[in-house]
C-alpha cells in the first residue's frame, strides 16, 4: 500500500474526514474519563518545525506520547537543511528512521518534496499555504456545539492567508458555504478560487458578509513571514476587526473561532475573544484529540474497508 500523507485537507476523502472527527470526539471522551490507548509503543514520530510554534508542537508531543510513543523535535539549527543538505536526502534518512514526521514549512513545496522522497507518512503541520490540522480541530469543535457543519454558513473575516485557504478546502470536504470578507489585495490563491467556486464567495463587506453566519473565523493580520507589513496591514484590514457589532449581524447563536495567537483590539476585541459566542479554547484543546485520531488513521495499518484497525 502507498504511503499516505496529510498536506491538506483534500489527502483524505469526505468519508475519511467524517471518520475522523467522530473518532477525534471518541479519543477526548475517553481522554476526560481517565481511559488509556496506547497503540504507538515503540513508534517515533519526528517533528521538523522551520518556523516556532506553540499550540502544535505541545498538541503533537501531546498526542503522541498519549497514544504510547514519542518524539524527536528538529529545528533548523538541529538538522542538515540548515547546512545546505538537499530536502530529498534529509527525507530519504529520516523516513527509515521514524514511523511517521511532522514538518512545519515556510513552502509548501519544501513539503511537498519531502512527502515525495519519504517512505512514511508525513503531516502538514503549516506552511504558506495551508494549515490542516488546525481545520480538523476547528471541525471538531463546531461538531461538538452545534452538530454537522455541512449545510453551515461560515465567514472568513481578515487575510486570505493560508488558514484561509484551508477554510476554502474544508468547505468543498464538509460540504459547506465559506464567504470570505477581505480587501481586495488580500484575496486567497485565484487558482484556489476558482476550484472551489461551488462553496465559496468573496464579499469585501465584513458586515455583509456575517449576515445569517454559523460561524465567524478570524486570524492575524500579518501571519509569519509578514511581520515587516504590520503597519501597513493594520492600516488595510481597520475595518475587519470582528466587534460585538459584526456578531450581531450573524444567527443568535453564532460560534467564534480563530486559531491563535489573536491580538486583542486588532483582528479581535477582548469582548468577543473573551465573549460568550467564543470557543477558541476548546478549539485550541481540540487539536490535541483531532491529531490524535490523525496519528492513528495513518500510522496504524488498515483493514479492507479503510476503517481504523484497532
Amino acid at each position: 500500500m502507498a504511503t499516505r500523507h496529510f498536506l491538506s485537507l483534500t489527502d483524505l476523502d469526505s468519508s475519511e474526514l467524517q471518520q475522523l472527527i467522530k473518532r477525534a470526539i471518541e479519543l477526548k471522551i475517553q481522554h476526560k474519563a481517565g481511559g488509556q490507548h496506547r497503540p504507538f509503543i515503540g513508534k517515533m514520530l519526528g517533528m521538523v518545525f522551520e518556523k516556532s510554534s506553540t499550540r502544535t508542537r505541545v498538541s503533537f508531543e501531546s498526542a503522541m506520547f498519549h497514544l504510547g510513543g514519542q518524539t524527536t523535535f528538529l529545528s533548523p539549527r538541529d538538522t542538515q537543511l540548515g547546512r545546505g543538505e538537499p530536502i530529498e536526502d534529509t527525507a530519504r534518512v529520516m523516513s527509515r528512521m521514524l514511523d511517521g514526521i511532522v514538518v512545519r514549512a515556510n513552502r509548501h513545496d519544501m513539503l511537498e518534496t519531502f512527502a515525495k522522497y519519504s517512505t512514511v507518512p508525513i503531516i502538514n503541520a503549516l506552511t504558506n499555504r495551508f494549515h490542516p490540522c488546525q481545520l480538523l480541530a476547528d471541525i471538531q469543535t463546531y461538531v461538538e456545539h452545534r452538530g454537522s457543519i455541512q449545510g453551515r454558513k461560515v465567514t472568513w473575516i481578515g487575510d486570505g492567508n493560508n488558514m484561509c485557504q484551508s477554510y476554502m478546502k474544508a468547505a468543498m470536504a464538509f460540504d459547506f458555504e465559506l464567504v470570505i470578507a477581505c480587501p481586495p489585495n488580500y484575496k486567497p490563491e485565484p487558482e484556489l478560487l476558482a476550484s472551489t467556486s461551488r462553496h465559496v464567495n468573496i464579499i469585501h463587506d465584513p458586515h455583509a458578509a456575517c449576515a445569517q453566519s454559523d460561524l465567524i473565523v478570524t486570524d492575524v493580520w500579518a501571519s509569519m513571514g509578514h511581520e515587516a507589513e504590520t503597519q501597513q496591514r493594520i492600516s488595510d484590514f481597520k475595518e475587519y476587526q470582528v466587534t460585538e457589532k459584526l456578531l450581531s449581524r450573524a444567527k443568535k447563536d453564532v460560534l467564534f473561532m480563530h486559531c491563535l495567537p489573536a491580538h486583542r483590539g486588532e483582528e479581535v476585541s477582548t469582548q468577543v475573544l473573551e465573549g460568550p459566542h467564543s470557543v477558541v479554547w476548546d478549539e485550541a484543546e481540540n487539536r490535541l484529540h483531532s491529531q490524535k485520531a490523525l496519528l492513528e488513521l495513518l500510522l496504524t495499518p488498515q483493514t479492507e474497508s479503510g476503517s481504523y484497525a484497532i
